[in-house]
């Protein structure tokens, strides 16, 4: 099936008997495959009966609250794609095909009041509040989208599976947005006139749903300042805070310079850093989904696999870059086998980590853990020094060329795989040192 059209309803009997006929002239002239569910939440004036009579299916919201009907309205479809809009109609069905011809453009299309090109016909105070919140959210949760509270918008199924939603009323329309963003799905807008409703009264209350919004807001804030965040590496590259933008750059710089001119890259745990993003005839890795569906729209090569064992020939690239990576994961020497099997003889290894030997580092860090918890912090579980590190790549037989710093607190290091007769060399070396030694 092409189309689930989800309509939340309380007592919308006389807006259905115009709303469900309108769509379905839509929907055929479409050509679509589609279903109509009706999500009733209690309504008095037989409103489920009419939706049955209109040829939709009619079901009783399993939770109390517009959150409890759309949860409810996802686990009835069908479709490959879910539409969602009022059944007061302030939502007009026409437009139901302008979001389906877009769906291309990502995996959410919302009608947009507040894009270019959209308008609200409504109150002055309940226009200015709308925008007031749209604005604040936006910013708070460093949204790339205008209209986030409008409840008009198609999905793609795939993006609402496992956002284990908790909001109980209207805030979910925001909730789900910045959760389904947070995993890496893409969102695009379409211009949108918005009229008030036609008949009836509305449910919704502006100001209890800003104030539910803004308690809201507070547990997504802590979602998109996390590293669960899809696109929690490139925000942090352009963010506001001069010293994580500082931080950010300068690993880039370093990175980019030592990696530059090789001829095939391999990012381990890339993540959605602009590193990978800046590097020509590379591969991103890393074992999030959400992070490489965040990448995917930037044109580079991706993989999902492990360090542990990486999905590569012997010998493919000749530049590995692991950047803040082997300390978020428990301790294992397969992790240097792995780079080592993976990198051509004379290849570059580039590989960035805390050094917990210096005082910045020890500074730094429970700072960092303050001021944004559930950031990176809390997921650093193996710690290294710059001493343990050189030692366990040295004996892993990799010759030491360069290191750097960030804000000497970051230990960067380059790398370099001896060639293959200088292996050999420097074995002979070694085994006529303990020849003579005995």
């Amino acid at each position: 099936m092409d189309l689930s059209i989800i309509l939340p309803v309380v007592n919308e009997r006389d807006n259905l008997r115009q709303l469900v006929p309108r769509l379905r002239a839509v929907m055929d002239r479409e050509g679509l495959s589609y279903e109509i569910i009706v999500v009733d939440g209690g309504s008095r004036d037989g409103t489920p009966e009419i939706a049955a009579e209109l040829g939709a299916r009619a079901v009783t919201e399993r939770r109390r609250g517009y959150a409890g009907a759309l949860e409810t309205g996802f686990a009835e479809a069908r479709g490959e794609y879910v539409l969602t809009l009022d059944a007061d109609l302030s939502h007009e069905p026409a437009f139901a095909a302008k979001l389906w011809r877009a769906r291309s453009e990502a995996d959410i299309v919302i009608a947009s009041r507040y894009t270019r090109g959209g308008t609200a016909f409504a109150g002055i105070t309940r226009s200015w509040l709308s925008r007031l919140l749209n604005l604040w959210i936006r910013r708070l949760l460093s949204m790339p989208v205008r209209d986030l509270s409008s409840g008009f918008r198609l999905y793609r199924r795939e993006a609402l599976q496992g956002l284990n939603l908790v909001a109980r009323n209207f805030e979910v329309i925001e909730e789900l947005l910045v959760k389904a963003y947070a995993q890496g799905y893409r969102v695009f807008e379409v211009p949108f006139t918005y009229f008030p409703r036609e008949s009836g009264r509305s449910h919704a209350r502006l100001l209890r749903f800003g104030v539910d919004l803004m308690r809201s807001s507070l547990g997504l804030w802590k979602l998109r300042n996390s590293i669960n965040s899809a696109d929690y590496d490139e925000r942090a590259f352009y963010s506001l805070i001069p010293l994580q933008r500082y931080w950010q750059r300068r690993r880039h710089r370093i990175a980019i310079s030592w990696a530059r001119g090789a001829a095939r890259v391999l990012d381990i745990g890339c993540g959605s850093s602009v590193i990978v993003q800046s590097l020509n005839n590379a591969v991103g890795m890393d074992v999030s989904m959400g992070k490489l569906r965040f990448l995917r729209r930037r044109g580079i090569e991706l993989v999902r696999g492990s360090a542990f064992a990486l999905p590569f020939c012997s010998g493919t690239f000749d530049c590995v870059i692991s950047s803040q990576v082997i300390e978020h994961i428990p301790y294992d020497e397969v992790l240097f086998r792995e780079m080592d099997r993976v990198l051509q003889p004379g290849g570059t290894l580039i590989i960035g980590t805390p050094d917990y030997a210096t005082i910045g580092w020890q500074i730094i860090e429970p700072l960092y853990g303050a001021l944004l918890p559930g950031g990176y912090r809390d997921e650093h579980i193996t710690h290294y020094t710059r001493e343990s590190l050189t030692g366990l790549l040295v004996k892993h037989g990799f010759v030491h060329e360069e290191t750097a710093y960030v804000a000497r607190s970051e230990l960067i290091m380059k790398f370099r795989k001896p060639a293959v007769s200088e292996r050999r060399a420097t074995a002979a070396a070694a085994a006529a040192r303990a020849v003579s030694a005995t």
